[in-house]
């Protein structure tokens, strides 16, 4: 693994354990060169996938890229980078058993606002209002009272009745 302070080919790990859910593993790695210690996280990759923009541009699939804008979304909010990773985590899973190697980037925006949803609300109304490119406040006000006839169906006294 290369150094990522000196460039330098070699590096020795120093502790590997599990990540919380088991999804990988977790290095810490030093450079004998410099002496920087970093981590590095292995992961399953079961097939190569890729995804097809909606101008028709096919790019590799990046997991970190969806772990960035969850985490711009849900920046100043009491969510945790373990619950962010659990997630894209399941988004991945739930690609991977699709069984295709191509995926629109739209229904990848879809799992992601899934998962947003469940994670925390305005993380999701902040993801929502940059992906749906909101124009002007009309356009939020009809998402946002999506969102509240949303919240009334799944209210603790609605399913009681």
């Amino acid at each position: 693994m290369r150094c990522p302070f000196c460039q330098s080919d070699d590096s020795q790990v120093k502790d590997s354990r599990p990540t919380e859910d088991n999804s990988s593993i977790r290095r810490r790695r030093a450079c004998p060169e410099c002496g920087g210690r970093f981590t590095t996280f292995e992961r399953i990759q079961l097939r190569d996938m890729s995804v097809v923009k909606s101008d028709g541009k096919v790019q590799p699939f990046d997991r970190d890229k969806i772990i960035r804008s969850m985490r711009v979304a849900l920046q100043k909010r009491p969510i945790t980078i373990e619950s962010i990773e659990k997630a894209v985590s399941g988004i991945v899973r739930q690609l991977e058993s699709e069984g295709e190697n191509e995926f629109p980037a739209s229904h990848i925006g879809d799992l992601v606002m899934a998962a947003l949803i469940n994670l925390d609300m305005v993380g999701y109304i902040r993801f929502v209002s940059v992906y749906k490119d909101f124009r002007d406040p009309e356009d939020f006000n009809a998402f946002l009272q999506e969102v509240q006839e949303l919240q009334a169906e799944n209210s603790p006294k609605k399913k009681k009745a």
